[in-house]
């Protein structure tokens, strides 16, 4: 065994030397020996599973700690048991990346009808009320006519006039909030200093 694989480790570095060398003067015969331990080597990983060498990196892996501290380690994997959804990687993307904005119209609308009025009131001209309203119910109306497949469309569109009122009363009532109770004025500190000129 032993004069065995020493003859096989000096072809091999004779093999990685020549090799360093290739195409810079070696012979022909040189180079049908390095073709042919070449061929050696690929034949020798063919033989080789690929289920082998799956064990061998995890092994090889596991051996240098790159399995240690996973996010999941201990803990269920989220959506095992669930059943097969043909979009898995898509939602899942979206969750991580947080992306939003994407999806079919009817569930777009359907939310951003949920979190209009939050929307108007965060405006602070009546013209920009009215030009959020227009444009919404212009895409509501759209995608009404076109049909893309998906859930259907059941988002009203809202009417302006109705909206900005509603926006008017929300808008006073904070204001009335907001604005705090004149209890008696404070005392300046010069009146403070002088009890009885206050």
């Amino acid at each position: 065994m032993g004069s065995g694989t020493g003859d096989i480790r000096k072809r091999l570095e004779r093999a990685a030397e020549v090799r360093s060398y290739r195409g810079a003067g070696i012979s022909a015969e040189e180079e049908a020996a390095l073709d042919a331990l070449d061929e050696q080597e690929r034949e020798k990983r063919r033989k080789v599973s690929d289920a082998a060498r799956a064990e061998y990196l995890v092994r090889d892996a596991m051996a240098q700690g790159k399995f240690d501290n996973l996010k999941y380690a201990g803990k269920p994997i989220p959506g095992l048991g669930e059943s097969y959804d043909p979009d898995w990687w898509v939602k899942g993307l979206l969750q991580r990346e947080n992306i939003s904005g994407l999806g079919p119209p009817a569930i777009l609308l359907r939310t951003e009808d949920a979190e209009l009025d939050v929307k108007l009131d965060a405006q602070y001209t009546e013209q920009q009320v009215r030009d959020l309203l227009v444009d919404f119910n212009r895409r509501v109306i759209d995608a009404r006519r076109q049909l893309q497949g998906g859930p259907p469309v059941i988002t009203k569109t809202r009417d302006v006039e109705d909206e900005v009122e509603r926006w008017r009363q929300r808008r006073a009532s904070r204001a009335v909030k907001a604005a705090p109770e004149s209890p008696e004025a404070p005392r300046s500190w010069w009146q403070r200093l002088w009890k009885g000129t206050g």
